[in-house]
């Protein structure tokens, strides 16, 4: 029988991607997708919460509501670990990345909130809400800035490169 996709045979290829080529990649992960699942330690164990993200270069960002489980587990352990992926349709297409880091929470006029507010498209949200596209967003903003990320993408075996790759903040990010 006739393989499809030959180079998923085994063995599989241990490369790694240079360190450019792999922020690339995960920047077009985050910047092309806008759910994630967001997990969370707390009182009653583990909480894994699909959201609704935005991203500015590694970061991860979205409102919610300071009373929510996920927002109480995180101002009890603010480490937490996030999953993007995209569709799947088969083992080929196969592309996601684990976020590995702590959850900072930004009230309403905090003055780091500006500089992610710029990136946030607040203003469909605004709209889904009947909120005033006139009036700035009022809501908590939680952001999650990585310190790692494990990145998988299968397509990278036809060049020779492993299918997950590991991304580490660096000392000048």
């Amino acid at each position: 029988m006739p393989l499809t996709n030959p180079w998923l045979t085994e063995p599989m290829p241990a490369g790694r991607l240079p360190r450019e080529r792999l922020d690339e990649r995960i920047r077009n992960l985050l910047a092309s997708q806008n759910m994630c699942v967001l997990a969370t330690a707390g009182p009653d164990g583990p909480l894994a919460t699909p959201v609704r993200y935005y991203s500015l270069d590694f970061a991860v960002m979205f409102t919610a509501a300071p009373s929510s489980p996920k927002l109480r587990n995180v101002a009890a352990d603010p480490r937490v670990s996030v999953g993007i992926f995209a569709p799947l349709v088969g083992l080929a297409s196969s592309r996601g990345a684990q976020l590995f880091g702590e959850a900072l929470v930004l009230p309403p006029d905090h003055p780091d909130g500006e500089r992610y507010w710029a990136a946030f498209r607040w203003e469909s949200e605004h709209a889904e809400r009947g909120r005033p596209l006139t009036e700035p967003p009022r809501d908590t903003l939680v952001v999650i800035e990585p310190t790692r990320i494990v990145y998988t993408e299968h397509w990278l075996r036809r060049e020779g490169f492993a299918a997950r790759q590991f991304w580490k903040r660096s000392a000048h990010e």
